[in-house]
């Protein structure tokens, strides 16, 4: 069990999968097919025996795969969904008909495939290994497959082309949007980013795209459609239908979802269209935590998260003030994130997650300063930060946000004192 503590043999717990999984982030990304080819194979080649519709872009991916499962589970469909990444526990990221897996069956799919990423190690050269994702991924496939799935939504890491999710016969790929995010990896522009997602587009398939798409990322989706002879759907900017699920860009996830369920399934029932959009909801995005003072949660990670969710907020805010609790990593435009949140907010508190690549609180202060912030409060520890603020709140007649990073949101999710959470 590569880069692993000892595990038990025989059974294991949901701590051990854990601790596997945990384990394998030494080895940090690593690009590349072969070996997730490789241990796919050695478990059988699971992603042959369910269909799938696959799920690329820089925002909305998880809030689109959920509702479009939603929507397939109410259409009589076997349905299963693969996200990432998880807020408090691993078991979140595998889902089988709408449900999180149960601590058992994840437990003993991580066992199965760390049994066959220690064969696939011994195979390959000195220092190569599979990757965390890689083994949660090939776990997940498996399992689906074990559930006799009919149909899986699976949402991509990163990028798309060298993402361990791009070994899918996927006959509906989804484009969800594209920013300029992780341009280390993928390149330095929106063109050369979309045609890294766009890989995984299959021959003769269908592509379904986000309504106000980038001009640059529109362009790669028609050339990316041409090429692989695909058919182009572009949904619409809104599903039509009331969403259980708060804040406006959800609505244009779900009109995606839709078209992308559509695209999967032909024609689809109203009814059960609207119940999945009546019972869809997405932890940890405009996920509201408490009402005294109201304080939500949400994920959103770079300048285009914030930028949509900064629209949904004079609806919520109501003419109160916005106390903004923030924490952002170290690979974001920091900047351009806090320009948008203090275009609302008449406070921030700033403040690290747990993850080792946060940027520190003091950073964040001197930056939101030089931005012509006022009234930036500075607390090092997530939960306590969000304390302060919703003590500051609550003394005002204010609401309180939470954002910047879907690690803070995690933490913040978790008690004070838990174990670490997954860094990658």
């Amino acid at each position: 069990m590569t880069g692993a503590a000892p595990l038990p043999a025989d059974r294991w717990t949901e701590a051990d999968a854990e601790r596997y999984l945990l384990g394998l982030e030494l080895f940090g990304m690593r690009f590349g097919l072969d070996r997730m080819r490789r241990l796919l194979t050695t478990l059988g080649s699971p992603q042959e025996r369910f269909g799938s519709i696959h799920v690329v872009g820089t925002n909305g991916k998880s809030s689109t795969v959920r509702m479009t499962a939603a929507i397939l589970e109410r259409h009589g469909l076997r349905t299963g969904a693969y996200l990432s990444p998880h807020l408090v526990s691993f078991t979140e990221r595998i889902r089988v008909g709408e449900r999180d897996l149960e601590p058992e069956p994840f437990a003993d799919a991580v066992r199965a495939a760390a049994r066959a990423a220690a064969k696939v190690d011994r195979t390959l050269e000195e220092g190569d290994h599979v990757t965390q994702f890689e083994a949660l991924t090939a776990a997940a496939l498996a399992e689906l497959a074990r559930r006799e799935v009919d149909v899986a939504v699976v949402e991509a890491g990163l990028g798309g082309r060298y993402d361990a999710t791009n070994v899918l016969p996927s006959r509906v790929a989804v484009l969800t949007n594209v920013g300029l995010e992780h341009t280390r990896w993928l390149g330095p522009t929106v063109t050369d980013i979309a045609r890294e997602k766009l890989a995984v587009l299959r021959p003769g398939t269908t592509l379904v795209v986000g309504a106000g798409l980038h001009p640059d990322a529109e362009r790669e989706a028609r050339a990316a459609a041409a090429s692989a002879g695909a058919r182009l759907l572009v949904a619409p900017a809104d599903p039509g239908v009331p969403l259980g699920a708060r804040g406006e860009f959800q609505r244009r996830n779900f009109a995606l979802a839709r078209t992308a369920a559509e695209a999967y399934l032909g024609a689809l029932d109203e009814r059960a269209v609207r119940a999945a959009a009546a019972a869809t909801l997405v932890p940890g995005r405009f996920q509201e935590l408490d009402a005294d003072p109201p304080t939500v949660l949400d994920g959103a990670h770079n300048s285009g998260g914030i930028a949509a969710l900064v629209a949904s907020l004079p609806a919520y805010r109501a003419g109160r003030p916005l106390t903004a609790v923030v924490a952002i990593l170290d690979d974001k435009d920091a900047a351009a994130m806090l320009r948008e949140l203090l275009q609302h907010a008449a406070r921030l508190v700033v403040t690290r997650s747990a993850n080792p690549r946060s940027l520190s609180p003091g950073t964040l202060e001197s930056l939101a300063r030089q931005l012509g912030a006022a009234d930036v409060v500075l607390v090092a520890e997530p939960h306590a930060a969000l304390e302060r603020a919703r003590e500051l709140a609550r003394a005002e007649g204010g609401v309180v946000l939470a954002t910047g990073s879907i690690y803070l949101v995690a933490d913040l999710l978790r008690l004070p004192g838990a174990g670490r959470g997954a860094t990658l």
